[in-house]
């Protein structure tokens, strides 16, 4: 039996846990054929908790292997499905990451990609005080 249909829920992938999340759109294949699974992954967002701490000024750290990523070395910046994520996440507030990395940040900027190393160092700072 065909599981697939012309119709299917949307779904975006978080930026920081990379759990499926639904936005409640429906597509719809055009020409009616049965081309889509239930849901369809279309892109990139925030789930509902990791957009709240957004929302509440904090920017997430994503602890990423550059030698695992498919980021080519010379790139300034990884995409998010180049990234090869260790599992690491840390939630700074936006003003504490401009003061520690001495670098702003944009306002609609919700995540940054760091090297292994940099949540545990920010831990040990934390713990020294």
């Amino acid at each position: 039996m065909n599981d697939k249909s012309h119709v299917s829920l949307e779904q975006h992938v978080c930026l920081v846990c990379g759990v499926r999340f639904d936005t409640g759109a429906i597509l719809l294949d055009r020409r009616l054929r049965a081309s889509m699974e239930r849901y369809t992954a279309t892109g990139w967002g925030l789930c509902p908790e990791h957009q709240k701490l957004s929302d509440d000024g904090f920017i997430a750290l994503i602890e990423c292997d550059p030698q695992r990523s498919d980021s080519p070395s010379s790139a300034a910046r990884m995409k998010p499905e180049q990234a090869y994520r260790t599992g690491r996440l840390a939630h700074l507030k936006r003003e504490v990451f401009a003061q520690v990395f001495n670098a702003p940040i944009a306002a609609n900027q919700p995540c940054v990609f760091v090297e292994p190393g940099v949540i545990e160092q920010l831990q040990t700072m934390t713990a020294a005080n």
